[in-house]
């Protein structure tokens, strides 16, 4: 769900409102799912938290319980890194091409997180995990760590399932 243009979206709907920011489109999809989703006991892994999880998290449990569903939901954060903008400036970061110091100002400032939030969260019994800004590949090695129970060290069998991440997100393209 998050490309670059998709990001800069989210960032001016959060403005505009503090529930905003994510990717209503997945709600609106899993809706009429969600009874047989929840009978066969499938597990949702999803990036459309995009910049507002939490809201993405309120959203889709208020969703579930009008269903008279009950799920156990995780949010994964920790992708935003607005709050470090002083660190960041300080650290005086130049445009790799061009030499440019960072604009003034910024809508978003977003760091990619991996596949071990989600394989945690997971591990802890989640059923959906909403996540924001993650690598895409990580939406598939994060449920591989967690049922082959592969572990930080397990580099060639990380290294396949991020091919595999990255071949799923990225195949129509290939094609």
């Amino acid at each position: 769900f998050l490309a670059e243009v998709t990001m800069a979206i989210l960032a001016r709907m959060r403005a505009k409102s503090p529930e905003g920011g994510f990717i209503p489109d997945w709600l609106a999809a899993v809706r009429p799912l969600l009874p047989r989703i929840h009978a066969d006991g499938v597990r949702l892994i999803t990036n459309s938290g995009g910049m507002n999880p939490l809201a993405a998290r309120d959203a889709f449990a208020a969703m579930a319980g009008e269903a008279g569903l009950d799920f156990r939901v995780a949010a994964i954060t920790g992708d935003d890194l607005t709050g470090m903008m002083d660190e960041l400036r300080a650290a005086a970061p130049a445009e790799m091409f061009s030499g440019a110091a960072l604009p003034e100002r910024l809508a978003s400032v977003n760091a990619y997180l991996g596949a071990v939030a989600i394989a945690r969260a997971l591990d802890a019994g989640a059923d959906v995990v909403i996540t924001g800004r993650v690598v895409d590949s990580a939406l598939v090695l994060g449920p591989l760590m967690h049922e082959f129970g592969w572990g930080p060290e397990d580099y060639d069998r990380l290294a396949g399932g991020s091919l595999a991440g990255h071949v799923i997100e990225c195949g129509a393209q290939g094609t």
